[in-house]
């Protein structure tokens, strides 16, 4: 936003993804459900939309709600569209962090460096530069944090439900609370999720959703195309991908070290004694198994800053010390994902899966002494 005009000081169009998302909620407003899912036509509408972009194009994965919520911006221009949202974004997440600093009796001294991180964490400046929805889902993993927090188990699963909208980042959380047998949790993010698709559904009619169903369920086919830039991913599949010139071993080992996590996950949670570190440990899950994870998502991840940070800033022992220096060390690592097109090595991945790894034998040792 920093020079006038559509496009930015390196002339990409400003918002980058946000133009996807005006574009969907032009269609929406327009009752253009025939475009959804139809990439060459949603390209040939962005040319009529904003000519100045025509040269863009983007691969029509969201579910048809998602058009719907967003079409109030289409009657906005398009830079008043980006700005009410970048506005929005920006809000909601002073929102969550307040929430969660609020929750972490032991941070209250330090109101400013929780400020000062919370503002310069990578997925943040990502998600604005974007202008991805990524901040919608930190809402729904907060919300569901805080009802957790109050023991509403049904309240927490119409928030995890929510996350329809991004299917990937609800997998460790379904896995989870299915081997745990929340049944309240469970039914409440059914019902969410339920309500949501339906949106679509009662907006545009079967048709539209018969054709999303078969985009998702053919996602595989174009996995090359929505993510041209595998180093700015940060999850187990592509860490594998781009470290391993094998496909197919590089998916089983995906496979494995996923199935790994979620037996970890599982066992954390059934013996957790602690809130703040069992949460931690479903976000960290989230970003490793998700098969889709680009660098603006990584704002979920927020949470996992401040809980844990709570848990160990008093403390002095050898575990909490690498929490520290790995919460310390993931800041750079989040930004540095271009160095991978050299090293083929997602170092920030490693670094979440070592911090996975010490947050599992905190809940234990804490477990022992209960």
């Amino acid at each position: 936003m920093s020079v006038p005009g559509l496009f930015d000081r390196n002339g990409l169009i400003k918002g980058a993804d946000f133009l996807h998302f005006y574009t969907l909620g032009s269609l929406a407003a327009n009752h253009r459900g025939d475009l959804l899912y139809d990439m060459r036509g949603q390209s040939e509408f962005l040319s009529q939309l904003l000519p100045e972009a025509r040269n863009y194009v983007y691969v029509p994965l969201y579910g048809p709600q998602v058009s719907v919520l967003l079409s109030p911006l289409a009657r906005l221009s398009y830079l008043q569209a980006l700005t009410a949202w970048l506005v929005l974004n920006t809000v909601l997440y002073a929102i969550c962090c307040f929430s969660l600093w609020r929750c972490a009796s032991d941070l209250k001294p330090y109101p400013w460096t929780v400020v000062f991180a919370a503002i310069a964490f990578p997925g943040f400046f990502h998600l604005i530069v974007w202008g991805q929805t990524s901040g919608l889902a930190l809402i729904c993993f907060v919300l569901a944090y805080l009802a957790l927090r109050s023991k509403h188990d049904f309240l927490a699963g119409l928030a995890i439900g929510s996350l329809i909208f991004k299917p990937q980042l609800g997998i460790a959380a379904a896995v989870l609370f299915l081997a745990t047998k929340r049944w309240k949790l469970i039914s409440g993010a059914v019902i969410a999720a339920s309500l949501q698709l339906s949106i679509g559904w009662l907006y545009y009619g079967t048709d539209v959703m018969q054709r999303y169903w078969h985009t998702l369920l053919n996602v595989s086919r174009i996995v090359g195309i929505f993510e041209p830039r595998p180093y700015q991913t940060h999850s187990l599949r592509t860490f594998f991908s781009m470290l391993i010139p094998i496909p197919a071993l590089a998916f089983v080992l995906y496979m494995v070290s996923a199935a790994i996590v979620m037996y970890v996950l599982v066992q954390c949670w059934r013996r957790q004694t602690e809130l703040d570190i069992a949460y931690s440990t479903l976000l960290l899950a989230t970003v490793l198994v998700s098969p889709h994870l680009t660098v603006y998502d990584l704002v979920i991840l927020v949470p996992v800053f401040l809980l844990l940070s709570n848990t160990v800033v008093q403390k002095r022992s050898g575990r909490a010390t690498a929490v520290k220096y790995l919460l310390y060390a993931l800041f750079p690592l989040f930004l540095a994902g271009p160095l991978a097109r050299l090293t083929h090595l997602q170092l920030s991945v490693v670094a979440m899966a070592a911090l996975f790894w010490i947050s599992r034998d905190l809940i234990r040792d804490r477990a022992m002494r209960v």
